[in-house]
């Protein structure tokens, strides 16, 4: 059975987007990157809400051909472009997209069913409309936060609706020499 691993960028004050949903205070390099790829390596299934979906189709497929590309745009395109897409959305209908599928209902049933059919992990990459709702099913199995050396005041709340305990146990810290630092959890 598979785990449905979380990969998201956070402020010191929960948040995971400013006002109007930038990310310009997120804090990147090549180490970081490289650890990220530890993830994307144990899977072979992302799993996005339809905003992100449609801002990671809209680049990555095409990103390690531009003349600029860095490593880390060629080796996430590489993975983007192989792994299976899952998308979940009322609204997004299958328009017979490569390597996607689209979920609109019984997402708690199917995604069960796609973690127990799933050899390799599941990784959620951004998409924070659909994190409380999967944080509610309890769904998430592995948290990785990567704690951003910034207190925004206002923005996009990761936590928004949680109305139960989710309790949590450390595997893992890490800091980078930008400030970041990464909180590998397990839910307990």
């Amino acid at each position: 059975m598979s785990k449905l691993v979380t990969l998201m960028h956070i402020s010191l004050d929960g948040l995971i987007g400013g006002s109007n949903g930038e990310l310009d205070w997120v804090k990147l390099g090549d180490k970081l990157f490289d650890e990220v790829n530890k993830f994307t390596d144990e899977s072979d299934t992302a799993l996005y809400g339809r905003k992100t979906y449609e801002i990671m189709e809209a680049y990555w497929p095409t990103a390690a051909d531009k003349p600029n590309a860095s490593k880390h745009d060629k080796i996430h395109s590489a993975w983007y472009k192989r792994v299976n897409k899952i998308v979940l959305s009322k609204t997004m209908k299958d328009a017979k997209l490569p390597n996607t599928t689209i979920i609109s209902d019984s997402v708690s049933a199917q995604l069960t069913k796609l973690k127990q059919e799933t050899k390799r992990n599941i990784l959620l990459l951004g998409s924070p409309g659909i994190i409380p709702l999967l944080m509610q099913e309890g769904l998430i199995d592995e948290y990785v936060f990567y704690l951003n050396p910034i207190v925004l005041g206002t923005g996009m709340p990761l936590f928004k609706g949680i109305t139960r305990r989710i309790p949590l146990k450390l595997l893992s810290s890490k800091a980078f020499d930008t400030g970041v630092i990464a909180l590998h959890y397990e839910k307990i």
